[in-house]
């Protein structure tokens, strides 16, 4: 979902109309709560990736606009949440989990880096082209409480017809 390329309309042809001015490619049609049933869905599969005993955060999906498209159709879904490994050396563990997992079922890595901050916190991207999902996770290892940094975003979406975007 980095890649611009990544939307395909139906005859597979990409298209810039398909995609917010951000570049976040079209994710179809489908109400607010569909898509934040997927997200979660996905945050789900990425704390059963990480392979290892611990706890995550509470805090639920959000709904954004998608930059340059009209605010009541067009909408995508983001999920920030944080993962902390019951030991701490299982962070590392987790990470590493992550990393091969994300290169499977449909998940390709597009980024892995270290940061800026003193601390050169790894930093992976992964996107889920076909289903229009993205992830960034972050490793604060280096943390008194090591944890994953993570957030879930999907693609950009139009409600269906007579439908609007539920914000939140």
């Amino acid at each position: 979902m980095t890649d611009s390329s990544s939307s395909a309309s139906p005859s597979g042809k990409v298209g810039r109309s398909e995609q917010s001015a951000s570049g976040v490619p079209y994710g179809g049609t489908a109400t607010t709560d569909e898509v934040v049933a997927k997200v979660k869905e996905v945050s789900s599969h990425i704390y059963d990736f990480a392979g290892v005993p611990g706890k995550a955060s509470e805090p639920g999906p959000g709904v954004k606009e998608c930059q340059g498209k009209d605010t009541d159709t067009y909408f995508h879904v983001y999920h920030p949440w944080n993962f902390k490994p019951d030991a701490r050396a299982d962070n590392d563990i987790a990470m590493a989990n992550l990393k091969a997992k994300l290169s499977t079922g449909g998940w390709v890595i597009k980024d892995s880096y270290r940061d800026n901050s003193s601390n050169k916190n790894l930093n992976l991207i992964a996107d889920n082209d076909s289903g229009r999902v993205s992830v960034w996770i972050v490793a604060y290892s280096s943390r008194t409480v090591p944890s994953l940094g993570i957030q879930v975003t999907s693609g950009c979406y139009e409600v269906p017809k007579g439908d609007t975007v539920d914000h939140f």
